[in-house]
């Protein structure tokens, strides 16, 4: 595909687009992160409250996979070059797999921490402190959610999905820690250790479901059954195209790789089995944009029966 051709100019505006937003969702998560981590902290100083602990653990663990997102992802959005000709999208998968690594840490820690408090209660010291500390982080926390969302509806980033996780996990651990904090007030003292324990399984649970997205990433799979049968249509319904097989497809961060054997009429001219598959690439650039599709021609008759057979 020429880079001067409309396709390309599409395919580059849908990544500079995809650039853009996630750039800025990995910078809003970082600032929010340390504003966070500060007054959390403070909080925990202040009140020696376990679960108070427990969101500040978080947070910082928060900050770090963040800003881990932002030097990751200027590998990851870099253009294609001569060592990566299919660009540098699987950095994406590897920043997911070291999130995950950083929240299953803090979660063996948080145990530890939860049974210590839970085998030795004690009264949470200043807790208008702390309610009023966590009453603002989920103020901060849902504010960034729903930017967050809003970047992985427009960009399907898997390192923006996993550092959404997170978030959403400190808004229910926010609760949590009002909860627990009223509640370790002489009506239920190990109420501070228990819910520290219950963070850090629910951050086990996430950790969980960060790896098995990255995995599924690293390991090449197929772009979405919706996304196949859209190409499927598009290739079909060209009026010259008489069948197409081996469809191949893969997904590297943003970018889409589309690959099939399109079936051409045996009289055709080599210039016009060009113009048909630059037609048909550009309907598919078009649908399911920013991609890079491979087309090899072939003429109806050198097609085996079995392919035939298996036309959809």
């Amino acid at each position: 595909m020429s880079e001067n051709t409309p396709n390309s100019t599409k395919t580059s505006t849908e990544s500079e687009d995809y650039a853009y937003w996630v750039r800025l969702a990995a910078i809003s998560s970082s600032s929010v992160a340390l504003l966070l981590v500060v007054i959390k902290f403070y909080a925990w100083l202040v009140s020696d409250s376990s679960a108070m602990l427990a969101s500040t653990t978080d947070s910082i663990l928060d900050l770090f996979a963040s800003v881990m997102n932002i030097i990751i992802l200027r590998f990851a959005l870099a253009p294609a070059d001569e060592e990566h000709k299919f660009g540098h999208g699987k950095a994406e998968s590897l920043a997911g797999l070291i999130q995950a690594a950083f929240v299953l840490g803090s979660a063996i820690l948080l145990i530890f921490n939860g049974v210590e408090r839970v085998i030795n209660p004690r009264v949470i010291v200043h807790s208008n402190i702390a309610i009023w500390v966590t009453v603002a982080a989920i103020v901060l926390t849902l504010a960034l959610v729903f930017f967050q969302r809003f970047v992985i509806k427009r960009t399907g980033s898997v390192v923006i999905s996993a550092d959404a996780l997170h978030y959403q996990s400190d808004l229910l651990m926010n609760f949590g820690v009002l909860l627990a904090i009223v509640l370790s007030q002489g009506v239920w003292l190990q109420a501070d250790g228990v819910f520290t324990i219950a963070v850090a399984l629910y951050l086990l649970s996430g950790a969980g479901q960060i790896v098995y997205q990255s995995v599924y990433q690293l390991m090449d799979h197929e772009i979405s059954d919706e996304e196949l049968a859209k190409i499927k249509v598009i290739i079909l319904s060209h009026e010259h195209a008489l069948g197409m097989h081996e469809l191949r497809t893969r997904q590297s961060g943003a970018q889409r790789f589309i690959q099939f054997h399109l079936e051409l009429d045996d009289n055709l001219s080599l210039l016009e089995a060009h113009s048909i598959g630059d037609e048909i690439e550009a309907e598919i650039c078009e649908a399911l944009a920013p991609c890079e599709v491979f087309i090899h021609h072939d003429p109806s008759s050198v097609v085996p029966k079995e392919l035939r057979a298996q036309q959809p």
